[in-house]
């Protein structure tokens, strides 16, 4: 087995302005390489009178640059929604069509590039905190697609018995052999970024760490209380919680790290989209609570790659970047969903699913600079899914040298919404947590333990799976130590805490 982690690139910073866009390149590490194609370009229409969100990324991480950009914001005619002056990250709404080439402009060079955060107009509006010229709420709406997500077998309630024999997922990651050495601490908090936690289900009540849960969903602005982290119109948060905490008591399942506590990061709108600033704010609130652990069960939307060659998406990817790794550098592991649309994130070529806040989808070439954020992001141990029989789940990503380890996600019972009840789910989306519970246990069981280290004994100590047979997408290249499939392995509970 190996203990390579992926290395961190450079920072995204470049200093050629693109002309025209009044905005600074961003290519550099995440960049095509010479012999790839340029990929595709996706023009974000900005409209005059419109709410449009944009990111800012100053070409130092400080307050003063940052208060350049904000008083440039407002010289442009926008607004500042929200600033993270520990990454030189600023958020903003404008009316003005012109916004990017204004505050470039007078932002002289204090900014390395600014770009959209979306392809449709702000639906929530601008916070009445901003006291915007043109006036909170909504009025900007534009519908969007439905965007896809997980494959669900239903989230109809059940019986409230005890279920954990039902949890062939636990079993398959040793997870019971695990308990008899820690549950986990109730020190060790983990971040669950995600469309928020069910604050009265039988199961998570006792579990969630209310004083540290934040909304992000308006605007990217944080917000605490119940409302702002409470779900509203999706379960995915709450059973995503139940794998990682479901508490040990005489109901329902029982989580692979009950012992330890869970802060509901809500990052999912109304409608199903998790935008550049919403992650951002997560990110960014859990290196701020100190967070040990995040979840996250998701792909930041609209773009299902965002490519760094390409200047009216770069600036947001990178946006995210800093956000990911300032958190991490605060001692939080992140661990994400590989993704569920049969893709090899090795060998990227086309796409034709973004954006998919509009009403259109574009066919695009891609290339190496193009990433599935926050997954694909250095910092972030990447999962792909297997299923009861231990092979790759069909839905999966894959990807040589991308995934980094393999967890259960085919058929996953956990907790759901409805009647406080259970339900089962598919997708890499429940394959994730299997992880992230598994890293809340090893940072219970060695507390000093980093970031660095945890992510890189959970491959370590993974077992290593040779290849299986698919029925959709790539086959599976690489060696039983590491391949396309499983990475390092099928991560292992008990071998993380031993």
């Amino acid at each position: 087995m190996t203990t390579r982690m992926r290395p961190r690139t450079a920072r995204l910073a470049a200093t050629a302005a693109i002309l025209g866009l009044g905005v600074i390149g961003a290519q550099s590490a995440t960049g095509a390489t010479q012999d790839e194609p340029t990929s595709t370009p996706v023009p974000i229409s900005t409209p005059e009178g419109q709410v449009s969100s944009y990111v800012i990324n100053t070409t130092t991480a400080n307050p003063g640059q940052v208060r350049k950009a904000e008083r440039a914001v407002t010289a442009a005619g926008g607004v500042v929604v929200q600033s993270w002056p520990q990454i030189g990250v600023v958020v903003a709404h404008s009316t003005a069509a012109d916004f990017r080439t204004a505050v470039a402009a007078k932002a002289n060079n204090a900014i390395e590039s600014v770009g959209p955060t979306r392809s449709v107009a702000v639906s929530e509006g601008t916070p009445e905190s901003v006291q915007a010229p043109w006036g909170p709420g909504k009025g900007q709406l534009k519908t969007s697609v439905t965007k896809k997500g997980d494959i669900s077998e239903g989230t109809a309630a059940t019986t409230t018995d005890p279920r954990e024999g039902e949890q062939w997922d636990m079993q398959m990651i040793n997870v019971p052999q695990a308990h008899t050495i820690t549950t986990g601490s109730p020190d060790v908090t983990v971040g669950v970024l995600d469309s928020g936690i069910d604050p009265d289900h039988p199961d998570l009540v006792n579990q969630i760490d209310r004083a540290n849960s934040v909304g992000c969903t308006n605007a990217g602005q944080p917000a605490t209380g119940e409302d702002a982290w409470a779900p509203t119109t999706s379960d995915h948060g709450t059973h995503v919680a139940g794998t990682i905490g479901a508490e040990r008591n005489g109901v329902g399942i029982v989580g692979i790290a009950p012992g330890a506590k869970m802060a509901s990061v809500k990052v999912v709108n109304d409608d199903g989209f998790i935008y550049p600033e919403y992650a951002v704010c997560g990110f960014m609130e859990a290196g701020l609570k100190g967070m040990d652990v995040t979840n996250n069960s998701y792909y930041v939307d609209p773009f299902e790659f965002w490519c760094g060659d390409q200047p009216e998406q770069a600036p947001a990817l990178e946006a995210v970047r800093r956000a990911v790794e300032w958190s991490t550098d605060q001692g939080a592991v992140h661990v994400a969903a590989a993704g569920n649309s049969a893709y090899d994130l090795s060998d990227k070529t086309t796409n034709d699913s973004s954006p998919n806040d509009a009403e259109v989808q574009t066919d695009r070439v891609i290339n190496s600079s193009c990433k599935d954020i926050p997954t694909e992001l250095d910092d972030v141990l990447t999962v792909s899914s297997i299923d009861r029989q231990g092979a790759l789940s069909y839905f999966s990503n894959r990807g040589l040298g991308s995934i980094d380890v393999a967890a259960p996600g085919s058929s996953i019972l956990s907790t759901v919404v409805r009647n406080n009840g259970y339900g089962t789910k598919s997708g890499t989306s429940m394959a994730s947590p299997h992880v992230a519970g598994v890293a809340a246990l090893m940072k219970s069981a060695h507390p000093t333990w980093g970031p660095d280290r945890i992510a890189g004994e959970l491959r370590s100590q993974a077992t290593d799976t040779p290849c299986s047979t698919t029925t959709r997408g790539a086959e599976c290249v690489g060696t039983p130590q590491e391949n396309s499939y499983y990475g390092d392995g099928i991560v292992d509970a008990y071998a993380a805490v031993r």
